[in-house]
């Protein structure tokens, strides 16, 4: 016993010390341990309390002040350990410290803050602080922080103690207008706005002070803060903004007080305001109805109008056009009594009795505001949009055939379809509502007749109000729409501009879908014939292009699984019939048919049926078709050439890639069966016309077997677009067949190509150990390679491929192999072949490699790739001989210009001297890489690069001469781009500058000039007022 008296006599001298030092010695560290021994119950809130008693009861109040400050901290951090009666007894403490010294308040204020978050709290508590302080204190006259700590009380209580402060009724609103009422500073605005949005949401009682709230928290519309630099806080005007429009927009019961106010800003000079009381309007029209915008309506339709008519801001006049949409749509939700006046239909008749007339004007000065005012209104519900059109789309059609100039009847119908495009919201047309069905017939000759007119602008018009028409069911009649197949297949093939053309294609797509039958039925009959038709004359340079507008037409129009069966045996058989041919321009025409396959692959990999059709149809068909043609090469080297030059092979692995890409496991495993076989063991069962004269073996020795190895290029695209859980038959032999065929082929087409493919399997192979040993294999191999010997691009070839699979995955052999390609670098002959390898390691690869063939690729792998080899690329560039330096800035300039630019800025200071010496280089290739990466790191990161605006300026200058059109193109943007540094650091080149700008002027390409103008034009306002 005497031992626990001790201790604890030991924990009241501390307690008394503790306190001592932080009320007399100014410690305020003090607080945090007498905190931590409540916590960990060395001492209790009421042994604290009467250790203060003395300074509690001090005449001076700072001393008080520290004391009570010492309290409230300690309870800020332990308020959950009180009870009930111990909160009680504070709670009446601090109401009555309320009226004490003003140094003492804010002390108080954070005591009643500790215990406002207090679960304990008894019933009747808050009420009672809540009215001392309303009674106490003058909240406006204390400092920021202690302002924000009452809001903070308010806060917590109304989160707790929503049912006691309710029974206050409207002398809560009351105190709480009084507490803000002045309030100046923007955190306190933030959190005073959130507390009326709470008091309206919750149904608190406003009583006769609706009034008061609204002029309490209105005298801050609109706002106009501006935060200082380099604020802390963060808070930005727009969130002021959207807090205050929360408040004003949160209650009808403002309405008849903020309705004139939004009406008087809407007037004002400042767009700001104007956008801020239009954007307040539109939210508003959210909860309003009738019996609020009633009285308003004349004066606000007044405003709007005036601004849509005579603004020069696109914001403003988008803000009106916002305000009157939702004022139509609030006048058409409004649920009516009986005897109540429906104000939509006379709010719509003010806007036609305004605007109609000007839709007949000879002059067309205001069609377009009038349009736009009609379709902002009609937009807003079925009622309001057969109101307008009722009266505007008669009117419309009636001044199409009265205006006989084409740029006015494409204004006319550039307004009639966007009324049309209004009718798709609401989906189908009612026969006995729309005023559409009864000029179906004035309408479609208007479209039809556009579709004739010499005016390609006037064309596309019509292309789209085609379109529009199509989408609207039970518009169009049977008869129409045969019209509307031959309107299109006439623009699509016959039409000399090349955009009415693709516009005629692209709503061929878009209709297809709604009206399978009539197009399959029409429209790709008259195709195959067009397609069929002209083999006679095809030497003609006109029916290669009809011939290619053939094939394109078929893709486009190939958006139904119906039509997709019709399309897909026309395309192929159009490719066998070009492989047969024997002209010189074989090989273009048969990448056009591959082409518009790709098309067609892309537009069916969303419908798992089509898509499965498209793969089981097309794949074996131009395997098969592939196959024949190498095995003719070796005996009769004309018939099957064409197939196999790199451009059409090229042509075929995006449509095998895109046809197997979205196959579904099961589907992809069923395929794989048969593809890698045909590769491996030359089973060709499953190929269509399969009667070959000789076996096929692509991986086999022999030069007469070299056009079967480039069908490796098909493999690639096929077993490289698999999903990654399809498992591949054969692998690890498929691997290593591709592994030797890169090393050993001399041909680059097919190296490349077995590289890539060996890669793309890499890259997905499972993690393990065979995985382990294919790789060590691979790098024994390239290696062997890379030695002298008549394979070293080869070798290069398969380490460039090998190492972008891994880093992709970010294997740990990755290092290992960049590490090869840095050393590399220092190699007279590979070293600038390895510095353009660079880019293929950071750039998207269009074949393989790439998330859309479900390649393995990590987040960031470029930020990691840099951060581990840029140091690296630097430090051999300083170590390296001047005949191999610019093969260490050419691969830095590569990494660098595919870099995420925010990563680029922050590195830039470091490796800026190197860029600009990169500059000096005499390549090309680096010349337009760095200047690539300079033009935007000048917008981005004006103040580091004006550190280096003298060597900028004579570097890009200099290379505005180059010989390469691209680079100097790209100089002159740069040159252009400097205008975005700090004038002051300009001016002393300006007059340098477009001297130098003067002979650009006059390049032979037309391009270059382009620029040339653009980039002398802001170095001639340099410093002007008003920039």
């Amino acid at each position: 016993m005497a031992a626990a008296g001790a201790g604890a006599g030991a924990g009241a001298a501390a307690l008394a010390a503790s306190v001592q030092d932080f009320v007399a010695g100014q410690q305020n560290g003090r607080a945090a341990e007498v905190a931590a021994g409540v916590k960990d119950g060395s001492w209790t809130v009421l042994q604290l309390v009467e250790a203060l008693g003395s300074c509690l009861e001090n005449t001076d109040p700072r001393t008080r002040g520290r004391g009570i400050q010492l309290l409230s901290q300690v309870l800020l951090q332990c308020y959950s350990l009180l009870q009930e009666k111990e909160v009680l007894h504070l709670v009446l403490f601090y109401e009555n410290r309320l009226q004490d010294h003003h140094l003492v308040i804010p002390s108080v204020l954070q005591g009643l803050r500790a215990l406002s978050m207090c679960e304990v709290l008894s019933p009747g508590l808050a009420v009672s602080v809540l009215k001392a302080i309303f009674q106490e204190v003058h909240v406006q006259s204390l400092l920021q922080l202690d302002r924000h700590t009452v809001y903070s009380i308010i806060t917590n209580f109304m989160g707790t103690r929503e049912e006691e402060l309710k029974g206050l009724g409207a002398d809560f609103t009351f105190g709480f207008i009084q507490v803000m009422d002045g309030e100046k500073d923007p955190r306190n605005l933030l959190v005073a706005f959130q507390i009326v949005r709470d008091l309206i949401a919750k149904n608190y009682a406003l009583g006769p002070f609706v009034e008061e709230l609204f002029e309490v928290t209105s005298c801050y519309f609109p706002i106009d803060f501006t935060p200082p630099p380099n604020d802390p806080h963060g808070i930005q005007r727009e969130d002021l903004i959207l807090s205050l429009r929360a408040v004003l927009a949160s209650t009808p019961q403002f309405a008849e007080f903020l309705l004139p106010l939004l009406i008087e800003k809407m007037d004002s000079d400042l767009q700001s305001a104007k956008l801020d009381s239009l954007q307040t309007l539109t939210a508003c029209c959210a909860i309003y109805g009738q019996k609020e915008l009633q009285e308003f309506l004349p004066s606000l339709w007044s405003s709007l109008r005036r601004e849509v008519f005579q603004t020069a801001s696109e914001k403003v006049e988008a803000e009106c056009l916002a305000a009157l949409h939702a004022l139509s749509a609030c006048l058409s939700c409004s649920v009516l009594s009986c005897d109540t006046e429906d104000l939509l239909d006379s709010f719509l008749s003010s806007i036609l009795q305004d605007c109609r007339h000007h839709l007949c004007e000879p002059d067309m000065k205001l069609v377009w505001p009038s349009a736009k005012l009609l379709q902002a209104a009609a937009g807003a519900s079925l009622r309001a949009y057969h109101c307008v059109t009722s009266s505007v789309l008669p009117l419309l059609l009636e001044q199409y055939t009265k205006h006989p100039q084409s740029s006015q009847r494409r204004t006319i119908l550039e307004m009639l379809l966007g009324f049309l495009e209004l009718q798709q919201k609401w989906g189908h047309v009612e026969e006995d509502e729309s005023t559409l069905l009864s000029l179906q017939a004035p309408g479609c000759s208007v479209v039809f007749s556009a579709l004739t007119d010499p005016s390609v602008q006037l064309q596309l018009v019509g292309i789209r109000a085609l379109t529009v028409l199509g989408s609207l069911q039970g518009f169009l009649s049977p008869s129409d729409l045969e019209l509307v197949v031959d309107h299109l297949i006439r623009l699509a093939l016959h039409e000399e501009d090349s955009q009415s053309s693709e516009a005629a294609m692209e709503a061929a797509g878009s209709l297809a879908p709604l009206y399978p039958k009539v197009f399959s039925g029409h429209m790709v009959p008259r195709l195959e014939e067009e397609l069929q038709s002209e083999r006679e004359e095809e030497s003609s340079c006109d029916h290669r292009s009809l011939r290619q507008r053939c094939l394109q037409a078929l893709a486009a129009v190939s958006t139904h699984t119906s039509i997709v069966r019709e399309t897909v045996p026309v395309l192929l058989q159009h490719l066998r019939k070009v492989q047969k041919g024997s002209e010189a321009g074989n090989a273009q025409d048969m990448v056009s048919v591959c082409q518009s396959l790709h098309r067609v692959a892309l537009q069916c990999q969303q419908d798992v049926d089509s898509c499965w059709y498209y793969h089981q149809t097309v794949v074996p068909c131009l395997l098969a078709m592939a196959v024949q043609a190498a095995m003719q090469e070796s005996t009769h080297p004309l018939l099957g050439k064409a197939l196999l030059e790199e451009e059409v092979l090229a042509a075929m692995v995006p449509v095998i890639s895109a046809a197997t890409t979205h196959l579904s496991p099961e589907l992809a495993a069923q395929s794989v069966s048969h593809v890698v076989p045909l590769f491996l063991d030359g089973e060709v069962s499953f190929l269509p016309q399969n009667s070959f004269p000789c076996s096929f073996q692509p991986f086999e020795d022999g030069e007469c077997l070299e056009a079967q190895r480039r069908l490796v290029a098909l493999l690639m695209a096929f077993v490289c677009s698999l999903p990654r859980n399809v498992a591949i038959p054969q692998q690890e032999r498929l691997l290593r067949e591709l592994l030797a065929l890169s090393c050993s082929c001399n041909c680059p087409f097919t190296a490349t190509t077995a590289a890539k493919c060996f890669a793309g399997l890499v890259n997905k192979h499972p993690a393990g150990q065979q995985l382990d040993e294919i790789l060590q294999l691979a790098v024994n191999r390239m290696e062997l390679s890379l030695a002298e010997g008549p394979h070293r691009t080869q070798g290069l070839t398969l380490l460039l491929w090998m190492t972008k699979a891994l880093v992709l995955r970010y294997h740990p052999l990755s290092s290992r192999l960049t590490d090869k390609l840095l050393g590399l670098l220092g190699d007279t002959e590979l070293g600038p072949a390895v510095a353009d390898g660079f880019s293929l390691l950071m750039a998207e690869s269009p074949d393989v490699l790439h998330k859309g063939c479900h390649a393995d690729v990590r987040i960031m792998f470029r930020q990691r790739f840099f951060t581990d080899n840029v140091p690296k690329l630097v430090q051999g560039f300083h170590g390296a001989g001047p005949d191999v330096k610019a093969n260490y800035l050419k691969g830095l300039s590569h990494v660098l210009n595919h870099l995420p630019k925010p990563v680029l800025v922050t590195e830039l200071p470091t490796l800026l001297s190197l860029l600009l010496e990169a500059l000096s280089c005499s390549d090309r290739v680096v010349q337009l890489s760095t200047l690539s990466c300079l033009q935007p790191l000048l917008l981005e990161a004006p103040q580091i690069m004006s550190l280096h605006v003298d060597t900028l300026v004579t570097k890009f200058l200099s290379l505005t001469s180059s010989p390469t059109m691209a680079v100097r193109i790209a100089a002159l943007r740069c040159a252009h781009a400097l205008t975005s540094l700090p004038t002051t650091v300009l001016l002393p080149y300006k007059a340098r500058v477009i001297r130098a700008l003067a002979k650009p002027l006059d390049d032979k390409k037309r391009l270059v000039r382009k620029e040339a103008v653009a980039a002398r034009g802001e170095w001639f306002l340099l410093g002007s007022p008003g920039r």
